[in-house]
């Protein structure tokens, strides 16, 4: 009997997903992802100043490095790649669902942000950092229309990338629906809203909040804006100038701390 289409389909993206491999490059990204024991390895290359520099990490992974001449760097890595004579292939990281990740663990109110079609990876980058630092349970973004896991990524990211949960989901909306199931606030950023994030928490700081942020220039899509508790804004000092997404990222988690 033949496979429906949908059934050969989901097998081919299953298998897919199972040889995506990523290179991450760069001493730092290189040297976090090495120390990281949930992060599979596959390949080190480096030239003879970067081994020395990444030994300790290179000695505790038990990964064994290829040695290059600088002058002959063989990773598959785009030209413009600052690689600092470091480069790992990698499986993506596996965080587990999104009620795994984000349920509360009843001790304290989790915050989570959530990216509507936030396609730069240096965006993304500098947005785990931010979560990272606000202690932020996860970013969620969407699998299509939004930054892979990638080298530029997680050399932005600086480290984040391989501590702070990056979760990938089917659709957005159905995850915001999810996350309202689990008791969070879910909050949509957009500029023209009348009420503040400090407004809109303002009493519920004991709640898991969600945060969500759109793409610059489009904003949020009016699917996401239907499916949030309510669009909120950053109070802003004046009606001159705005933020990109990740420094707006930042200060929305900010404003939203338990």
């Amino acid at each position: 009997m033949k496979k429906p289409r949908w059934v050969i389909d989901k097998e081919q993206a299953k298998r897919a997903a199972a040889a995506e491999t990523v290179w991450l490059f760069g001493l730092h990204a290189v040297r976090d992802a090495l120390e990281n024991p949930a992060r599979e390895k596959l390949r080190l290359i480096v030239t003879r100043n970067a081994a020395d520099k990444l030994a300790e990490a290179i000695a505790a992974s038990g990964v064994e490095p290829e040695i290059v001449d600088p002058r002959k760097f063989t990773a598959p890595l785009d030209p413009q790649s600052v690689h600092q004579g470091a480069a790992l292939e990698v499986k993506p990281l596996a965080w587990g669902s999104l009620q795994e990740v984000c349920l509360g663990d009843g001790v304290s109110a989790p915050r989570v942000v959530l990216l509507d079609r936030v396609t730069d990876p240096h965006n993304v980058g500098a947005i785990l950092r931010s979560a990272e630092v606000f202690g932020a349970r996860a970013v969620i973004a969407p699998r299509h229309h939004a930054a892979p896991e990638t080298g530029a990524l997680a050399k932005t990211a600086s480290g984040a990338l391989e501590r702070q949960p990056y979760l990938r989901v089917r659709n957005l909306a159905d995850a915001i629906t999810e996350l309202q199931g689990m008791g969070y606030i879910v909050l949509g950023l957009a500029g023209e809203a009348e009420t503040t994030i400090e407004a809109a928490v303002e009493g519920r700081r004991d709640r898991p909040v969600a945060l969500v942020l759109g793409a610059e220039g489009p904003g949020l899509r009016q699917k996401t804006r239907e499916s949030v508790d309510a669009l909120v804004r950053i109070d802003f000092a004046s009606d001159f100038g705005s933020l990109n997404v990740s420094n707006a990222a930042a200060v929305a988690l900010y404003a939203a701390r338990a």
